[in-house]
């Protein structure tokens, strides 16, 4: 199963990457193209576009599973154990019903969005917007993989705070000192 779960990670961080190089391509050759020759491409607004949309949603997913998203942890580290374990569960019950409402936002969405096409390229819009149900699924599957570890005991104290306050991970240069 972890093979799979990495094989996935490596996979929607490689479409990461391509959408950013692509949509950096096509951004750049119609400023380009605006500039020196007063023409452009006008599918490659739209594009660029979606495929900022999907960059957002799926760079949700990895950051997800690298606890990088951005929290406030100074109360999480002032309670006990008990308190942590509490936190934890609730915050991400908490999530999952987020996740929950998310998909069912998307599904409610979908029949319009199966049948309205975009100005340019004529694509259904479900292709653009699906992407809620990829993210809401992969999402709601970590957390309940956290929410099930949880339950069998399977953290430390220190995993329980799942975000962290970013002036604990600065770090400090003063001017004259090497960093």
């Amino acid at each position: 199963m972890q093979r799979i779960t990495d094989l996935f990670f490596r996979l929607a961080e490689f479409t990461l990457v391509t959408m950013l190089a692509l949509m950096v391509i096509m951004v750049f050759g119609n400023v380009v193209l605006r500039y020196g020759f007063n023409d452009g491409i006008i599918s490659s607004e739209e594009l660029s576009r979606y495929l900022f949309i999907w960059i957002t949603f799926l760079g949700a997913i990895v950051t997800m599973r690298d606890n990088a998203h951005l929290g406030l942890d100074s109360l999480v580290r002032r309670l006990g154990l008990r308190g942590k374990k509490l936190a934890f569960a609730t915050s991400n019950l908490l999530m999952l019903g987020c996740c929950a409402l998310m998909f069912y936002g998307t599904y409610k969405q979908h029949g319009i969005n199966a049948s309205t096409r975009s100005p340019v390229l004529e694509i259904p819009m479900s292709w653009v917007y699906g992407v809620g149900y990829l993210t809401s699924v992969a999402m709601g599957l970590m957390i309940v993989a956290k929410l099930v570890a949880l339950a069998r005991g399977h953290f430390r104290e220190s995993d329980l705070i799942q975000v962290q306050d970013s002036e604990d991970t600065a770090q400090p240069h003063i001017k004259g000192t090497p960093p």
